[in-house]
């Protein structure tokens, strides 16, 4: 097990680094047994196992599909307030590439995002919140399933998440292999954006290589069009506003068939942005541009636009209060306020759409160096961290929610 090297305030985080061997072992389980979005049957039925174990007072399991729910009461009730903790469970379809010893076993499944840490993380606050319970009110920790594309946070609150359990505001985390550990970043605003599936069909009229004037030449056409989409952001969004639009696959014809051109062309990729009235502005000059140019070349060209998950927007009050909280734990010196938001997305977005809240990073980097990226099959998280995540989840709920005569 990785020795902490940086130190944290709070009683909170003093209690749980008692566990730490506890939570590793945990975290370095989960990742040995990676389970795709909506089938973490494995996953659930271990972090139910656990959650008995801490000793929290209700589980609650099936919540779309995979996820479970725990809920713990505070000393007191008086305040009548409940606040919202959240963590992904699911891992990647992608193999690893690690040689330790609890690296995958399952061949072309891996925890490439860190969400084993982030489980574990959560049921590590729900051990200290159970034996503690410093805080007035009830504390709702969500393990969600599916976070990896799938909607798992669409899936749980279309399954009745927050009318079952009302929480007021509610709180997520990501680790950050480009943040030093023993760090924390946030901002006021926009976290991450707001992630776009785009697939464009061009149609034409196939034909002899030799012969290219009897064709509609698809694959000149999907070229163009791949050229002409980059002016949308040049010049169609500002440039202090942020957008992005990769074409990433195209598909047209048959290697084997070198002097056979095709008929259709299909083009996919992805738009990430922030606003929604240039996500508005981003589809429509999509649709414009590639009909036109496809037409220009004597082909049509039909655009999907799939909006899949929105941005990801810190409300301002709660962003505050957990930038403060994250303060306590770390001091100010090794907390970002105004963290550079991400063109990734996150589907606690739409947790965010119903309830106040804020997204944090979590820095795992050991040393000065960024660890290795998300999403890399050399990837793993650092379980040097897993005591401050678990402690800022804890204080989280001890600042929302004090005890009468309790400082928040």
């Amino acid at each position: 097990m990785d020795a902490v090297r940086f130190k944290a305030a709070g009683k909170a985080f003093t209690h749980i680094a008692q566990y730490h061997p506890e939570l590793t072992a945990l975290r370095r389980e989960l990742h040995a047994h990676p389970e795709l979005g909506f089938e973490e049957h494995y996953t659930s039925a271990r972090v139910k196992e656990a959650l008995r174990q801490c000793g929290v007072d209700e589980i609650h399991d099936a919540i779309g599909k995979t996820g479970l729910v725990a809920v713990i009461r505070g000393q007191g009730q008086g305040s009548g307030a409940m606040v919202g903790l959240r963590a992904d469970m699911d891992a990647l379809s992608m193999v690893e590439h690690n040689e330790f010893s609890w690296c995958s076993t399952k061949p072309g499944l891996m925890h490439g995002c860190g969400h084993d840490g982030h489980t574990a993380m959560l049921v590590g606050a729900a051990r200290y919140l159970a034996a503690t319970r410093c805080f007035d009110g009830t504390a709702v920790l969500i393990f969600q399933p599916a976070e990896e594309g799938r909607g798992g946070a669409k899936a749980m609150i279309a399954d009745g998440l927050f009318e079952r359990f009302p929480v007021q505001s509610i709180y997520a985390m990501h680790n950050w292999p480009a943040m030093r550990a023993g760090t924390i970043g946030i901002n006021m605003g926009a976290m991450m954006a707001a992630a776009d599936r785009i697939t464009i069909e061009v149609s034409g009229r196939g034909g002899h290589g030799a012969h290219p004037y009897q064709t509609v030449d698809v694959v000149l056409a999907a070229a163009h069009i791949t050229t002409a989409v980059q002016s949308i952001v040049a010049r169609n969004v500002r440039a202090i506003d942020s957008a992005v639009i990769s074409l990433c696959a195209v598909q047209a014809g048959d290697l084997g068939a070198f002097s056979v051109m095709p008929g259709k062309a299909t083009l996919v990729g992805t738009v990430r942005s922030f606003d929604a009235a240039i996500q508005d502005r981003l589809e429509q000059r999509l649709q414009e541009i590639c009909s036109a140019v496809a037409l220009g070349l004597g082909a049509t060209a039909q655009v999907s636009y799939e909006r899949l998950f929105p941005a990801t927007i810190n409300t301002e009050a709660e962003a505050a209060f957990a930038a403060d909280v994250a303060q306590s734990l770390v001091g100010q010196e090794n907390l970002d306020r105004n963290l550079e938001p991400s063109m990734g997305a996150e589907d606690f977005s739409f947790m965010l759409q119903h309830k106040p809240g804020a997204y944090l990073r979590l820095g795992q980097a050991q040393g000065s160096q960024p660890g290795m990226p998300l999403h890399s099959s050399r990837y793993d998280f650092n379980d040097e961290v897993l005591p401050l995540g678990a402690a800022l989840h804890a204080s989280l709920i001890e600042q929302a929610m004090p005890l009468p005569g309790q400082k928040p």
